[in-house]
């Protein structure tokens, strides 16, 4: 029996859910760009569309590229379709897992990062490639940044150098309105699309300083 990936079958219904909505109050809502085809959206300091007869989506990098991962397709349409159409920012930051459950808080710990290790190895790389993607100082840390998401939502990131004792470490922050913007589940959807662009920008600047 073929194997059934979940994750596939959450984006494929988080398609079909954002094609039930109107289109133009989510254009007015975000003030996307738009043509008769297609939505415009920034996710990431990365431009993308999404094509408004299949929820399809695609980034531009040279040429439109899929970008129908998981990651990107439950990011994306849990801040256009599931979002309060009052949202703010509080200016307060939170801790990632003091959004959700303790049962959540203790599945998600981990011992060893492997990206506050990647970091700790190449820490020039990693400041390089928060810059590429137009992020800000944030206090706290060795080293601390605030990249934008969307809509002004921003992800902080803190981290520490390991030494003889400890582990290198790295921490994630939302402003504590994040939920009027995207679920707690959703969150991590989203930190593991940042990592992921990010280890990619690391390895350009590493290879093309």
């Amino acid at each position: 029996m073929a194997r059934v990936n979940n994750y596939l079958i959450q984006a494929a219904q988080a398609k079909q859910r954002f094609l039930t909505y109107d289109q133009n109050q989510i254009i007015a809502k975000f003030q996307l760009a738009s043509d008769d085809d297609f939505l415009y959206i920034t996710l990431l300091c990365k431009p993308y569309r999404i094509h408004r007869a299949t929820g399809d989506l695609q980034y531009l990098d040279g040429t439109w590229q899929d970008g129908n991962s998981h990651r990107e397709v439950l990011t994306l349409f849990d801040l256009l379709c599931d979002s309060r159409e009052h949202r703010f920012l509080s200016g307060r930051w939170r801790n990632t897992q003091s959004f959700g459950h303790q049962f959540h808080q203790s599945l998600l710990e981990e011992p060893e990062d492997p990206m506050a290790k990647a970091i700790d190895e190449s820490p020039d790389a990693f400041r390089a490639a928060c810059l590429t993607l137009q992020a800000e100082p944030f206090p706290g840390g060795d080293m601390g940044y605030a990249i934008e998401l969307f809509d002004g939502l921003k992800i902080g990131i803190l981290f520490w150098h390991g030494d003889e004792e400890f582990a290198p470490r790295l921490r994630y922050l939302w402003d504590a309105n994040a939920t009027m913007y995207l679920r707690y589940e959703t969150m991590y959807y989203a930190i593991n699309l940042l990592e992921r662009q990010l280890i990619h920008l690391m390895h350009t600047k590493e290879v093309n300083p």
